[in-house]
């Protein structure tokens, strides 16, 4: 698994997940990926892909990513005025978005198709692309508005080591203290930078992974629901429906028939 916690450039991205499947993070989102979903995340905002892996295995062509100048297609308006229309998408993306139905099946073929061609071609199926997902209302925006944290090369150093440590323990009982110390840190020191770093309080966060990972397992195990409780972390079975009906909207249960579906 790459623990780089954030990937941050000046840059807009399209990203294609191919064939696998974990925790997506952007902003201060959490979440669960898989196979075929369609993302664009905005100029400076942070975000990664991790998927779980033994050491030294890697998963290949597991994505397809584009990247863009948003400054430039702004420009180009002034002489082009139809490219105007872009700049509700890119507003938008600031967020970060993930396409469902026809915007996800289609912007990935095209994704793909930008990826087969070369010079003007390459741009006139680029702007076919963004055209769709300008148009398309099957989006759903994933960071809160406004968050925009400031990280530096020691910030994300810690955050880093912390989320190592959380994600390959969240089947164990895990307190704020011990993880406070890891980052060399008093308890209120440490929940105050998470919460700056991070846009999420630490209990929220640890929700939120441990939502994400039931998430994976209830889509693509036949675990009984009893033992995915344990698997990440919950004691009883009523304090995990509870956390899962509050960050997902439903049960445990109907996500997975969902998931199926």
């Amino acid at each position: 698994m790459s623990w780089t916690v954030w990937n941050t450039h000046k840059e807009c991205e399209i990203h294609l997940i191919r064939n696998a499947e974990g925790t997506c993070y952007v902003g201060d989102h959490i979440g669960y990926f898989s196979p075929g979903d369609l993302f664009l995340v905005g100029a400076e905002l942070p975000h990664n892909w991790m998927t779980p892996l033994p050491e030294g295995q890697v998963i290949l062509n597991r994505d397809v990513v584009l990247q863009f100048d948003e400054d430039r297609l702004k420009s180009a308006s002034s002489a082009i005025p139809e490219m105007a229309q872009l700049d509700r998408l890119l507003m938008l993306a600031r967020r970060g978005m993930v396409f469902h139905g026809a915007a996800r099946s289609g912007g990935a073929a095209m994704l793909e198709g930008v990826g087969q061609c070369s010079g003007l071609q390459r741009f006139a199926k680029l702007l076919e692309l963004l055209h769709l997902l300008a148009r398309t209302k099957e989006y759903t925006l994933l960071s809160s508005a406004g968050f925009s944290p400031k990280l530096d090369d020691r910030s994300s150093g810690i955050l880093a080591e912390v989320f190592r440590y959380l994600s390959g323990n969240l089947g164990q009982e895990l307190r704020l203290s011990v993880v406070a110390d890891l980052a060399g840190m008093t308890e209120s020191s440490f929940s105050r930078f998470f919460k700056d770093k991070t846009g999420n309080t630490f209990t929220r966060h640890l929700t939120a992974l441990r939502t994400g990972k039931a998430c994976e397992l209830l889509a693509r195990t036949n675990l009984p629901i009893t033992e995915i409780c344990g698997e990440v972390g919950y004691e009883n079975l009523s304090n995990f429906n509870r956390a899962f009906r509050e960050v997902r909207g439903m049960t445990p249960s109907q996500y997975r028939k969902l998931a199926r579906a």
